[in-house]
């Protein structure tokens, strides 16, 4: 049962579920990478046969196995996943960064230029969790961005099929390549390349503990996202909220992982055991209440605020993944809030819209990185190069105060490189 704690009574760093501690897997990626860019392709043919249970005999998915899986998905689904690409592409367009060029002084010209990344790999875990949704929230940002080639990685089944639904969200999303393998031999893949699956200059997209240390150790050879911890979610609650509603919240969150959070903070005790008894109930009718139960029971919590300034004040603190405005009046608050992940904002704006369907990404910070870090977004698949062109008038205007500068700094060369012009 998810436990009630008056404010003070816990610690705001205790307050999610951060830090547990985990298996250390580093040993057994580290191995992992390092056959795959010794042996390439049949190293991932060796995983996939031993983690997945299939032998193949080609790593890419085939133009005709997409087309089959698209056709064999419900026809109401494709809308709905068209419809949400739709949404998803009308939020990112409006992040889209322009170059820009200054020249305000006489014989000077300097400015940047804004360059998708050429090539982007998407991890997207398969199986029995297979999320189409993450295919769309990572390749399409990745699309408007104008990389050249968007590739998936993803696992088969034991049969060397790839789950219909992922295919047909790439199709809709417009990926250029999908390739049928998962862990953390897939991250090494796409850092080192192989045979089969092309080296990318960025890799995105969330995984278990074994994905995330094989993006965390080829980070430098490439970009990554981020290195994601379990999911999270905030609400903060007026004692007006519907506690139906808000459990409903809290559990949606709770049933990803049972190292996920799910947390309340409201002004109203009454409230908060109302939320707790529809928590216990719901909880009974949930097809993963398995792992809902354990996270609720181990990592959910109850804070009982003295009102909501002090609620928006705990939100800032814990900076979550996830943060529920379920108030009046909730643009009046957003202001005040500064470090979260995504803000649903009002009694009817669940997190699962963000989840799937509204438009603004759900690949976020985890792990109280949204203090410095922001969600998924175009600025990811893009780099920015500056230049500089000066006349030699231009220069002659500033080369003593270069020169000067760097003698400061002990760098006499330097200084001599823009004196020397001066000889010319």
């Amino acid at each position: 049962m998810i436990k009630i704690y008056s404010y003070g009574e816990v610690s705001n760093e205790e307050i999610f579920a951060r830090g547990t501690a985990v298996a250390d897997v580093s040993g057994t990626v580290r191995d992992i990478i390092e056959n795959v860019r010794k042996n390439g392709d049949s190293a991932l043919f060796e995983y996939c046969k031993k983690f997945d249970r299939a032998a193949l005999t080609s790593l890419e998915v085939s133009e005709s196995e997409i087309d089959e899986a698209f056709a064999s998905v419900e026809p109401k689904f494709i809308e709905i996943i068209k419809e949400a690409a739709k949404n998803i592409r009308a939020f990112h367009e409006k992040q889209v960064r322009n170059s820009f060029i200054i020249n305000d002084c006489d014989g000077v010209v300097i400015g940047q230029k804004v360059i998708p990344v050429e090539r982007v790999g998407l991890y997207v875990p398969g199986g029995t969790a297979a999320y189409p949704s993450t295919v769309l929230m990572d390749s399409i940002p990745a699309k408007i961005a104008g990389c050249k080639e968007i590739c998936i990685t993803t696992p088969p089944n034991s049969e060397g099929k790839v789950n219909p639904v992922i295919l047909a969200a790439a199709k809709i999303a417009g990926v250029d390549r999908i390739f049928k393998v998962g862990g953390a031999q897939a991250i090494a893949a796409l850092a080192y390349g192989t045979e089969s699956v092309p080296r990318v200059d960025k890799i995105v997209g969330p995984g278990n503990a074994y994905v995330a240390e094989a993006k965390r150790q080829v980070y430098g050879q490439v970009s990554i996202d981020m290195i994601a911890g379990p999911s999270e979610i905030l609400v903060v609650a007026d004692g007006k909220s519907n506690p139906k509603f808000v459990a409903a919240d809290l559990l949606s969150q709770a049933e990803h992982d049972k190292m996920a959070s799910a947390v309340l903070v409201t002004d109203s005790m009454p409230f908060a055991m109302a939320v707790r008894d529809e928590i216990e109930s719901q909880l009974e009718l949930l097809p993963r209440k398995e792992i809902a139960r354990v996270s609720i029971d181990n990592n959910g919590k109850i804070i009982v605020a003295q009102n909501l300034s002090l609620a928006i004040d705990i939100a800032n603190e814990i900076a979550p993944e996830h943060l529920e405005l379920c108030v009046d009046n909730p643009f009046d608050y957003l202001d005040k809030i500064k470090h979260a992940g995504s803000v649903f904002m009002g009694r009817y704006c669940p997190e699962a819209l963000g989840d799937y369907f509204a438009g603004p990404n759900h690949t976020l910070p985890t792990t109280g990185t949204a203090r410095f870090s922001s969600p998924l977004s175009v600025d990811d698949f893009v780099k920015k190069t500056q230049y500089t062109y000066y006349t030699k008038d231009a220069l002659m205007r500033v080369a003593d105060s270069v020169a000067f500068f760097a003698e400061k700094e002990g760098l006499g060369a330097h200084a001599r490189s823009a004196t020397v012009r001066k000889e010319d």
